[in-house]
């Protein structure tokens, strides 16, 4: 057993009562022991671990400053000491130098070794398994620090709702795209399922293709495109780059300007899930630079989109409208060239202008595209790219989506790096300083100047002064390694004995979730293969064999919290929309440098929400615009359009009014910016889901009275509120109950059990209620492993009731316990040895669920033989104990051993006793079934057709009728045919 005790939870709840993480953290420990314990789980106890012990944390810091001290040879494949690279380059510099890098450089022995140290170790930390630099992460301002994709959802963190935007940062990340090919080729020797292994193939998304260069006019800039489809590039009519890409401030003109960075704020709050996600959703701008087709000379517009994403190939795209969908309806939104150079072979070009998609072809031959004409795609390809190196403005590349792991966060409560800093460089620590110790802090939060919270702890600097690093290692930190310690959890001395390892070797049996595929997974066998290279690990894959286990699934609640930007804008357009003021308005008006959230051309009125209290300070660029076209300006405070969706009132309704009908308004209305708290709004209210974000919600602060005949989940408010501090000055938008009640209805959904979801079912209740035996049992029973499940309380009383079946084969009608050492019968033995053989197969296949179904047939068939004996009941409390251990350990002694039942033999199976002697026949008549009969199986086709036709309960269908044939099928059926 392992904790990976690190986490954004006991931080947060660090910073809200002043309680160290640690100690919260042993709390939970022990809780989650105790209920272990409570339930019957047995691991070996002797070898536990958790991530946030010094004992423990050491090989994790131990393991990083060997990532830092080491670089990746793509010659040998292999990690090798950075040592080695430092040796080279006092060599021959980077001259025919293969190795995993940031970005090619070049420089000789001699310019190597006139650098300074500081510049020597800029360079080395171009190629460092573990290294720093700017990558661009989810920074969220209010938890004060980054995270990962799956901490946010809908542009807020999951925990507390605070605004997450994307930012460059400096961060500590590992070189995982250097182990990018072996990675891929490391899935063919592991027996995992074959989604788990696409999901990792398409997360490392391996791309032969080309790097091309584009030159921007004007400018001594190129922008180097990566695309899969070199022999496209005479339809290539413009260029998109990511909105984040390092170039946009440089090419853009400064008549784009403000519509850029307008849109670049528009889109970084946005994850690339997010984007990624919004197929159908157009939009970009217009950067006013051009660049240069390295092929045809044409001049190609270059856009910033959201749909080009920087965690692929270069951050830029070469756009082919005509075959891809994105680049068409970017086109076609755009009104952008689009040009056919790829057809159906035996088919002519058509005019692009009449289709309605994209003809996205793999295959076929190029047309208006000039050397290319005639060839097939594949050749096409091969042959530009011939063409793009010939000429020097391109080359054949392998590309990747995997991107490095970054590997540091602005928290706390986590590994701290055994980095100092000396003349800003960052140096590793001497192993013999580890652990490298958390310090005691005042406060658990970043400092007033945002820098991490460990910028709070005094003197955290090295015996010489270096001040050391501030951030902190990632969860998955710890979790990368953890089964290398259990092989060795006592060592002090190393990480693990290589005798230990050879002897463990790597995991036999890895069952875990499919969402680890492109997290946990992935950084676990990088984590093994790095310490394979080096040397520490015999085998370089971790998990041999692994089996996606089905989620519980739990009744989840939901609130919805309003989304204060969705809100103000719904707030304005439901008094606007269907033309209810005589007018028609525009939303998201965008002309040139501004944008407007509304826009009634026909009265010249525009109108635009603002969360900022002092519009006076913002106003300014929206009243020289609306100055310049001659327009009616209005620009209103989210505050005040909060108030009235709340109140029921219509301050900013009367000013829209008053401004169609043509009375002079003031252009803005000095208000407060808005510091209210979240607004949660009932499940039923109109139009919720225009602009409401669903939030999960304990279940236990959920209620189930009927309203209007319907079980409705009644949020108890106050609970909600003392949940946490954020949910303090919650607001409530309620409904009504049958007695005119204001309630809050949440709504719900059967998802994954999670503490994450927040509806988990809580064990020790059903444990107090049912027994831990049958809580295991119902859980096995439930259904196969691999499969998602539902839970359901009522099924366990099933569960409960063969649990006590089971107990009463041991005792008799006084429940005196009763059992005898006469022989058992045949049919006793029979039911027994057909058990063990299930149980067998199911214990080897992991079908749990067939084991539990098989012991309560067992269980009823000796029941109904009334079996009280020995020879039958000792070997099946043998059997349950994995599954029902408590009470089999109790039935064990009351039989007089004095051992535990765990120490006993398991029971053989003998095949001789399930012999079946006869079988029993259904008997149809013209295919109709009339009656059951058990015969001998040895008994002849004659014998069964004679005995059959003897039967009293044949005579009335066979009476007056001629039988015409027999159908006899040995152990299945007698079908007699009459006429």
């Amino acid at each position: 057993m392992g904790y990976d005790a690190y986490g954004l939870p006991a931080e947060q709840y660090a910073i809200q009562t002043g309680t160290h993480p640690a100690v919260t953290t042993e709390k939970n420990i022990n809780r989650y022991r105790e209920q272990m314990d409570k339930i019957g789980f047995c691991y070996d106890w002797d070898r536990e671990v958790r991530t946030c012990e010094p004992s423990y944390y050491k090989w994790t810091q131990w393991t990083f400053l060997q990532l830092f001290n080491s670089f990746y040879c793509n010659g040998c494949q292999k990690a090798q000491p950075i040592s080695k690279l430092i040796a080279r380059f006092e060599e021959k510099g980077t001259e025919g130098l293969n190795v995993a890098e940031s970005k090619p450089l070049n420089f000789t022995s001699d310019e190597w070794k006139a650098m300074s140290e500081k510049q020597q170790q800029e360079v080395l930390m171009n190629y460092r398994l573990a290294y720093q630099a700017e990558a661009m992460v989810n920074w969220c301002p209010g938890l004060g620090t980054v995270l990962a994709n799956d901490e946010v959802a809908d542009g807020l963190s999951v925990r507390g709702g605070f605004p997450v935007e994307r930012k460059s940062m400096k961060q500590w990340q590992l070189r995982i795209t250097a182990y990018a090919d072996r990675l891929l080729q490391g899935l063919e020797t592991v027996a995992w399922s074959e989604s788990v292994k696409d999901l990792q193939r398409n997360w490392i998304g391996k791309s032969m293709g080309a790097s091309v260069i584009f030159k921007v006019e004007g400018k001594d800039i190129d922008l180097e495109v990566f695309t899969t489809r070199a022999d496209t590039l005479f339809g290539t009519t413009f260029m998109v780059l990511a909105p984040e890409h390092e170039l946009v401030k440089e090419i853009t003109t400064p008549e784009q300007r403000a519509e850029v960075e307008e849109y670049i704020t528009r889109t970084k709050n946005r994850s690339e899930r997010e984007r990624m996600a919004e197929v159908r959703k157009v939009s970009g701008a217009f950067t006013g630079a051009y660049g240069i087709n390295p092929i045809t000379g044409a001049k190609l517009p270059i856009w910033i989109a959201d749909y080009v994403l920087m965690g692929y190939g270069t951050g830029a795209i070469m756009a082919v409208p005509a075959h891809d969908s994105r680049d068409f309806a970017f086109a076609r939104h755009f009104n952008l060239p689009i040009i056919q150079v790829v057809k159906k072979p035996g088919t002519e070009a058509t005019d692009p202008s009449t289709w309605e998609e994209s003809f996205d072809a793999k295959e076929g031959e190029l047309v208006n595209s000039g050397f290319l004409n005639g060839l097939t795609v594949k050749k096409a390809i091969e042959r530009m790219i011939e063409e793009l190196e010939k000429l020097g403005v391109g080359t054949g590349k392998t590309n990747y989506r995997l991107r490095d792991a970054i590997f540091s966060r602005q928290r706390y409560w986590g590994e701290p790096f055994p980095i100092y800093y000396k003349d800003g460089m960052p140096y590793a620590m001497d192993e013999s300083k580890l652990p490298l110790e958390l310090p005691a802090i005042s406060e658990y939060k970043p400092t007033e100047t945002g820098e991490p919270p460990l910028a709070r702890a005094k003197n955290w600097v090295t015996e010489e002064g270096y001040p050391i690093e501030t951030n902190t290692m990632p969860g998955f930190a710890g979790s990368s390694g953890y089964y290398f310690r259990y092989e060795d959890p006592h060592n002090d001395k190393e990480y693990f004995s290589r005798e230990a390892n050879d002897y463990w070797q790597n995991v036999d049996l890895y069952i875990g979730g499919a969402e680890h595929a492109t997290g946990h997974l992935i950084y676990s066998r990088f984590w093994c293969k790095f310490l394979y290279d080096i040397g520490l690990s015999c085998k370089d894959e971790p998990f041999q064999r692994m089996i996606n286990q089905g989620m519980i699934q739990g009744r989840s609640s939901f609130a919805y919290r309003a989304n204060m930007e969705k809100l103000c804008e719904y707030g304005v357009w439901r008094l606007i929309k269907d033309n209810k003021l005589g007018v028609k308005f525009e939303k998201d008006f965008k002309d040139g440098r501004r944008r407007f959230d509304f826009f009634c051309p026909e009265k010249g009125i525009l109108i635009e929400i603002n969360r900022m209290g002092n519009l006076e300070k913002v106003a300014e660029p929206w009243q020289d615009y609306a100055a310049e076209k001659g327009y009616k300006l209005l620009l209103v405070p989210i505050v005040d359009v909060v108030n009235d969706y709340i109140n029921g009132t219509d301050k900013v309704e009367q000013k829209i009014k008053d401004l169609v009908a043509g009375k002079e308004v003031p252009a803005f209305v000095e208000g407060e910016a808005y510091k209210g708290g979240r607004i949660y709004v009932s499940k039923n209210i109109p139009d919720r889901e225009e602009f409401t974000d669903k939030v999960h919600v304990d279940i236990n602060m959920i209620s189930k009275p009927v309203i209007n005949g319907e079980v409705c989940d009644v949020l108890d408010i106050e609970a909600f509120r003392a949940w946490r501090d954020d949910l303090h000055d919650a607001q409530f938008i309620f409904e009504k109950d049958d007695e005119g009640k204001d309630v809050y209805v949440c709504g719900m959904e059967i998802e994954k059990m999670s503490k994450s979801k927040f509806n988990v079912q809580n064990p020790d209740d059903l444990v107090e209620k049912y027994g831990a035996d049958t809580l295991r049992l119902y859980e096995m029973f439930l259904g196969p492993l691999e499969q998602s499940k539902p839970w359901d309380v009522q099924g366990i009383e099933g569960t409960f009731r063969f649990v006590r079946k089971f107990w009463r084969l041991f005792h008799n009608e006084n429940n005196e316990f009763c059992v005898r050492d006469e022989p058992a019968t045949p049919p006793e033995l029979k039911s027994l040895h057909k058990l063990i053989k299930k149980e067998e197969e199911g214990i080897e296949s992991i079908s749990f669920n067939t084991v539990v179904s098989a012991f309560m047939i067992c269980v009823n068939e000796l029941a109904d033989l009334k079996c009280d004996k020995r020879e039958v009941l000792e070997p099946m409390v043998i059997m349950i104990s994995p599954y029902a251990p408590h009470i089999a350990e109790e039935l064990w002694h009351l039989m007089g051993h004095e051992t535990s039942v765990v120490n006993a033999t398991f029971p053989v199976y003998d095949e001789s006793k399930t012999v079946e002697n006869s079988f029993n026949y259904p008997i149809s008549f013209n295919g109709k079934m009339r009656f059951n009969m058990e015969l001998p199986v040895t008994m002849s086709q004659d014998e069964v057709q004679a005995a059959v036709l003897a039967a009293p309960e044949a005579a009335k269908w066979i009476e007056g009728k001629q039988i015409r044939k027999v159908i006899y099928v040995p152990k299945k059926i007698v079908n007699i045919v009459i006429g």
